[in-house]
């Protein structure tokens, strides 16, 4: 039986964005991390993480295209950990009103839905939102909620780098792990359950925090 040994991350690829960035962070941080579709690959990592950047609907095409579907779900049951970074946090959920309605994943209950520039809150706001902005613990949470999580070791309040238009609204609350808020609409910006964690900023691009 083999200890300390450098664990093993999936990145996995459904060729929706570019995930260098992703793989040269992991390995910055000391893990072995490959691209890949593999399923075999996938599920015998130690760890796997589901990045993204783009449209929902095609990337759930892909995902079946490329028959990763059911590796995501089998290795997420293994209870080894699982990160989706942005897009990949959004295919989690149920659906997604994105250019239409989407079914997702569905490991997560809840919908996908979009920064509206109809809402009076965003009339004058860019849609997307890119660049950084704070993360909160949600109000009226136990102060030590991030404890055990990725962000044990970033402050209330720390900036993260987002490029988004969309978000998501898990039906139970209690797996929210943070919020932000964007021009008056607070959302979830990351949220956390068992063995998985996703966040709709990337970490990969903020900084020390981040990695």
């Amino acid at each position: 039986m083999e200890n300390n040994h450098t664990l093993r991350v999936a990145i996995v690829d459904y060729q929706m964005c570019n995930l260098f960035s992703v793989m040269h962070t992991c390995i910055h941080v000391g893990l072995d991390a490959r691209i890949t579709s593999d399923s075999t690959f996938i599920l015998e990592s130690d760890g796997v993480i589901l990045p993204g950047v783009g449209a929902f609907g095609n990337a759930i095409k892909n995902l079946k295209r490329l028959d990763l579907v059911n590796p995501i779900k089998d290795f997420i049951d293994t209870g080894k950990p699982f990160m989706g970074i942005c897009l990949g946090m959004q295919l989690l959920m149920s659906e997604s009103e994105e250019f239409g309605n989407f079914r997702g994943l569905d490991i997560i209950s809840g919908m996908v839905v979009r920064l509206t520039k109809e809402s009076d809150k965003l009339e004058h706001v860019r849609v997307p939102q890119v660049g950084w902005n704070n993360i909160y613990r949600p109000q009226n949470r136990d102060k030590n909620l991030w404890n055990g999580t990725p962000l044990e070791n970033i402050k209330n309040g720390e900036y993260m780098y987002f490029v988004h238009s969309y978000y998501t609204v898990p039906n139970d609350d209690e797996i929210i792990l943070s919020v932000s808020d964007y021009a008056g609409i607070e959302f979830c910006s990351s949220f956390s359950i068992k063995n998985l964690f996703a966040f709709q900023f990337h970490p990969e691009k903020s900084a020390h925090e981040g990695i």
